[in-house]
């Protein structure tokens, strides 16, 4: 189309060049093709060095759109991902068109006004990519602090947005981002666990918060989880699948229980403070004993279950048997005593 060509050669202002070609490029979605037209109408002779300089600038701006458009109702980070994308072809684009143009005032070159080829084109995109690199690498931890404070935390847990309604239509990739969210419910209830245990030796009003509030966080894992799980499981999936949904659902439950002794184990601590009592020396090394065993279980079980190994897996039931043993001992001495 004619008009669409001249879109690209009609600019003599570098700013409205790298304008068209952020704009031509952001509607075509495409800075590929964006480059393979302006390199077709290089053949023709209508395009000088000058003239494609900016434009090829503002194609690499105009190409962010895809990112954009995909982080759109993606997790933060997602949308951290397409804002440092745009910065920085945008903050690179600003520097060298200023370079360009500075360089164009004073030296006026004259290779800005022979007709581009499209090796030529190709040579000044690679370059200009090139170039941005090495502008914008050392200033990488500067876009990491522009995308934090531009789109900040929320309240709404990371997990959460990872569970994307749109996973759905992928089911193995949905179960993926289920079992890493899972994996991440288990070590918060593992993490509960073994601080309530400190409670009765290095209780704090902080301690007991955090176990409150890992309890509670575990509780909205299982809750998001299970929804999420059903769903899913309505969707076509293979039979192994099928059987991993199936684990999943079970297994957040479990999660869910080791949260929930964590915090009745805090309540017997703060029982005992507030009762006055304490336990004997004897007592509390024999308690110490079952305490590093189930800590011990809680290890194997959470490794065995984030990387699915069933050999590591074995070993929890023997030693589960060894604590039900330690559990029966320490109580009958305890009675005694």
């Amino acid at each position: 189309v004619p008009a669409f060509q001249q879109l690209f050669i009609m600019f003599k202002n570098p700013i409205l060049g790298l304008l068209a070609g952020a704009v031509l490029t952001a509607i075509i979605q495409s800075s590929s093709a964006s480059v393979g037209i302006l390199q077709a109408l290089a053949v023709t002779g209508q395009v000088s060095y000058g003239a494609a300089v900016p434009i090829i600038m503002g194609q690499n701006i105009g190409t962010c759109v895809t990112a954009l458009l995909s982080s759109v109702g993606a997790a933060r980070n997602a949308k951290r991902a397409a804002f440092v994308h745009l910065s920085f072809n945008v903050i690179g684009s600003a520097v060298l068109i200023a370079v360009f143009m500075l360089g164009r005032a004073i030296f006026s070159p004259a290779i800005l006004d022979d007709p581009a080829t499209r090796f030529g084109i190709a040579i000044v995109h690679t370059v200009f990519n090139v170039l941005c690199v090495m502008i914008l690498m050392p200033m990488a931890s500067l876009l990491e602090r522009m995308a934090m404070k531009v789109i900040k935390d929320s309240e709404v847990p990371e997990e959460q947005a990872i569970l994307e309604d749109r996973l759905l239509n992928t089911p193995p990739l949905a179960l993926q981002q289920c079992r890493e969210v899972t994996v991440k419910m288990a070590e918060k209830a593992v993490n509960c666990l073994k601080a309530s245990v400190q409670a009765f030796t290095a209780y704090s009003p902080e301690l007991a918060e955090n176990i409150h509030l890992g309890e509670d966080e575990t509780d909205k894992y299982e809750d998001m989880l299970g929804t999420y799980l059903i769903r899913l499981s309505s969707k076509k999936l293979s039979d192994a699948d099928s059987e991993e949904v199936t684990e999943l659902m079970k297994v957040i439950g479990d999660f869910e229980r080791i949260a929930d002794h964590s915090v009745n184990i805090l309540e017997s601590a703060e029982e005992l403070r507030e009762k006055g009592l304490t336990l004997s020396e004897q007592a509390l090394k024999e308690f110490d004993v079952i305490c590093r065993a189930v800590s011990d279980i809680l290890d194997i079980s959470l490794e065995a279950f984030e990387k699915r190994d069933p050999e590591l897996a074995m070993n929890v039931e023997p030693l589960e048997q060894v604590i039900d043993s330690l559990k029966e001992e320490l109580r009958t001495r305890h009675i005694l005593r």
